[in-house]
């Protein structure tokens, strides 16, 4: 069976995005810094980027596809990161409003899933094959799979910045167990993988 991991970038202080999230600053104030790592060492950081991008199908939350705050769907967003999302492959969106699947340039077509986190996992298990399944966030959807011991391999990719508020990763998360066994970087990012003890 395929393993389910987690690729995150978090600040020093355990934040994934910024304070003041909104549709003009998805990652909140100074949240965009973050993952500078991606793009100005993306050599030096290859094999972790090459990580994050080597699942058969990921999962996330309606606010990482579709920006902070309830509301209806809005019928023309086609999500963040244009006509070819960096994805190629199927993407599973937890939501509570149903929508029809998103086809995308490049092979990803992005599923709405309206019956819960175990509903799409159990989805983006049969899309995947024999490749990994990974959580692609935001936070409150990363923690609903560590709570629920659904994770495998948390990857945490550290940016030597605080950015004092924002979206925390490892509230409510239980008491959760992590093993590190690999660990790499840059000056720009801190690479560690931990497995996960159920």
């Amino acid at each position: 069976m395929s393993r389910v991991t987690c690729d995150l970038t978090v600040s020093l202080d355990g934040f994934l995005a910024g304070p003041n999230q909104s549709l003009a600053e998805p990652l909140g104030e100074g949240g965009e810094l973050l993952h500078r790592w991606m793009f100005e060492e993306p050599e030096a950081n290859a094999a972790a980027i090459e990580g994050i991008l080597a699942a058969g199908a990921y999962i996330m939350g309606r606010n990482m596809f579709a920006g902070p705050g309830p509301g209806t769907w809005d019928a023309d967003w086609r999500g963040w990161w244009g006509e070819e999302p960096p994805y190629h492959a199927p993407v599973f969106v937890l939501t509570h409003q149903a929508r029809e699947p998103l086809e995308m340039q490049g092979g990803t077509t992005f599923n709405f899933v309206s019956d819960g986190i175990e509903s799409a996992l159990a989805r983006a298990r049969e899309a995947a094959g024999s490749k990994d399944v990974a959580i692609a966030g935001g936070a409150q959807t990363v923690q609903q799979y560590l709570s629920a011991g659904l994770i495998d391999e948390l990857r945490l990719h550290t940016s030597p910045m605080i950015l004092g508020g924002g979206e925390r990763l490892l509230d409510d998360v239980g008491n959760l167990k992590l093993e590190p066994t690999e660990v790499s970087g840059t000056s720009l990012v801190t690479h560690v993988r931990y497995r996960v003890i159920h």
